[in-house]
């Protein structure tokens, strides 16, 4: 067992600074995250990489933004910039449910303690910066910052907000997977010399936004620009909102995108086009940093509730395909699959054996989709061209390359190693990728030996998948498959179960009040799960959160690919109505939804709820 001394981490106070030997710092990071040492983290995942060039950074675990603003001074100003990231959540996704009521725990908070960050970090640590240290560079990244850099709908103050940039008053966003634009921009700046002024930021960096004057548009370098609806236009014209999402969704999701532009009062929020995804050498190098994978000692004998969730889990890839509506997940990491070397992920392996109290099990092989890994256009000159959101929706693409083999080899490998009993997959699978019919017989037959090998040797007890629906316009509109799909997915669960003699379960995930789904659809999937002998618990009612195209449709009332009005249950009487029928089987629900069916003309499913 590794034994760690203090300076394994990157230093989070001054004294950690000192023992160093370090007088001034380039960078200064500061997280709305506890600071844990683990690729899941970004802030960890920035500071290291800075650190690989060979800079001094540290890091500010959610400092204390009520009192004196002494976390916010302790460790002086840094040569280079200030780098600000809200947590791995949208911070308001992070503190509040559904129904906007506040959480009792923070999941990123040592001890889950859940006041810890105060509500959108980017803006007020960002705020605070720049009051105390008007010239030093702000620079925002992570999950709020990307989701937030031009207009969008804020469910929690209900209302179109501006760019993120406007009110942060931050110097420059990094949108997406951060490691390739920080690193361009310290590698400029450390050409230029120290120290940076806020207005010496470079504006042409990929993946990068800014805010610019209005009048100075014609003065961006030359390329290829989208221009969209102004802020103010969006806020008198819905439609004009919707319509201009689709264009943020498409090149959000082109290997070769565009530069988008939209005015804002009298200035201009420039985002410039993303870079092409990683090659696996980049990731692998991102990875495979001296992660000490432990949260910082100064939380010793305190626990981190998602720390505890993947402390024994393993990314093997980036991105995902899906296009789900309500999803974030392709409009920051990208729908390109980026996968991780066999090498570098059975190093990672060998690493969280060797962790402290580890029994040999691992939690997780997986990414943002169970079983993406390694795969992508067989010919990828055509997805350079191409910008559907989803590769799988509404079918699989013919293009896709589908085979598992890959990912068994990297099952059957780490299996292999010693000190591993079993791996898990604890991330959602795909069934519809399962059950897909390749024109290679080849794929079809490693189709079929992944999902046994899945079900009889990575399942602890539970399998996860998200059918999310049962209704094939409320799926449409999703951009998830027919809920026959999971039916014949379920047929094969329970037969391999049979076969091999064991008692697992399948765990669907549903949400109710997503955009187009009436009462009726959510009383249809009450008698189809009933049928399928499913007492429901891993359930949601749909939350909008920015940059999603259900969350568009949810605020325009108008579907933003054809512009046609779309109905969503907004009243907390609409959502609570839909909730409900998830609960048809607890006595307490009966009377409420035999009324409801009544209401709305279909008595008849009273019968097969409930019998006569």
């Amino acid at each position: 067992m590794k034994e760690y001394r203090l300076t394994d981490w990157l230093p989070t106070s001054k004294k950690e600074v000192e023992l160093r030997g370090w007088s001034e710092l380039d960078v200064i990071l500061f997280s709305g995250d506890a600071y844990v040492d683990h690729p899941s983290f970004g802030a960890a995942v920035i500071g290291r990489i800075l650190e690989s060039l060979g800079l001094r950074v540290a890091i500010v675990p959610q400092p204390n933004w009520r009192d004196d603003l002494r976390d916010f001074k302790k460790l002086g100003r840094p040569r280079l910039f200030f780098g600000i990231s809200a947590g791995c959540m949208d911070s308001m996704v992070n503190k509040y449910t559904a129904n906007k009521r506040l959480r009792s725990e923070d999941a990123y908070t040592p001890d889950g303690r859940p006041d810890m960050r105060p509500e959108y970090p980017s803006i007020v640590y960002s705020r605070i910066l720049k009051e105390l240290y008007p010239d030093v560079p702000v620079v925002l990244g992570g999950i709020e910052a990307s989701m937030r850099r031009l207009s969008h709908y804020d469910y929690w103050q209900d209302k179109l907000q501006k760019s993120i940039l406007c009110d942060s008053g931050a110097d420059l966003l990094i949108y997406g997977m951060g490691e390739k634009p920080i690193t361009e921009l310290t590698e400029r700046l450390v050409a230029k010399g120290a120290p940076i002024q806020s207005h010496e930021l470079p504006t042409d960096i990929p993946q990068t936004a800014f805010l610019a004057q209005a009048e100075g548009e014609s003065s961006l370098p030359a390329a290829e620009t989208l221009t969209l609806y102004s802020h103010e236009e969006c806020l008198k014209d819905k439609k004009k909102q919707a319509a201009n999402f689709r264009h943020i969704e498409e090149e959000s999701n082109k290997y070769a995108a565009n530069r988008i532009t939209q005015r804002v009062d009298k200035q201009l929020v420039v985002v410039n086009a993303p870079y092409p995804p990683m090659n696996e050498t980049e990731l692998d190098h991102s990875f495979d940093l001296p992660y000490t994978r432990l949260p910082h000692p100064k939380y010793k004998n305190k626990r981190i509730p998602a720390y505890d969730m993947i402390k024994f889990s393993v990314n093997i890839h980036r991105g995902c395909f899906g296009g789900c509506a309500f999803c974030t997940i392709s409009a920051h990491q990208g729908k390109f699959i980026v996968s991780r070397s066999k090498e570098s992920i059975l190093k990672e392996v060998r690493e969280v054996s060797q962790l402290p109290d580890f029994k040999g099990y691992l939690s997780d092989l997986g990414g943002p989709s169970a079983n993406m890994y390694r795969m992508g256009g067989k010919d990828e000159s055509v997805c350079h061209k191409c910008k559907r959101p989803s590769c799988i929706h509404p079918k699989v693409c013919p293009n896709l390359n589908t085979d598992h083999r890959p990912l068994l080899d990297i099952y059957q490998s780490v299996d292999a190693l010693p000190g591993i009993k079993k791996s898990f997959i604890g991330s959602g699978v795909r069934y519809d990728l399962l059950l897909h019919q390749s024109k290679d017989s080849a794929v079809n037959r490693s189709t079929a030996e992944y999902t046994r090998e899945l079900i009889a040797n990575h399942v602890s007890g539970r399998l996860k998948v998200a059918p999310e629906h049962t209704s094939d316009s409320v799926l449409n509109i999703m951009r998830k498959p027919s809920f026959h799909q999971f039916g014949e997915f379920k047929q094969i669960f329970d037969r391999i179960n049979r076969e091999l003699n064991l008692r697992q379960q399948l765990i669907p995930y549903f949400i109710s009040s997503h955009p187009g789904c009436k009462e009726e659809d959510m009383a249809e999937l009450a008698v189809l799960t009933k049928r399928l002998d499913f007492h429901l618990e891993q359930v949601q009612d749909f939350t909008p959160t920015p940059m999603t195209v259900a969350t568009e449709a949810w605020y325009t009332g108008f579907h933003p690919y054809t512009l046609e009005p779309i109905f969503s249950a907004r009243t907390q009487r609409e959502k609570l109505a839909q909730r409900q029928f998830f609960f048809w089987y607890k006595p307490e629900e009966r009377r409420n939804i035999m009324n409801e069916l009544a209401r709305i003309g279909r008595k008849d499913l009273i019968n097969k709820l409930y019998g006569k």
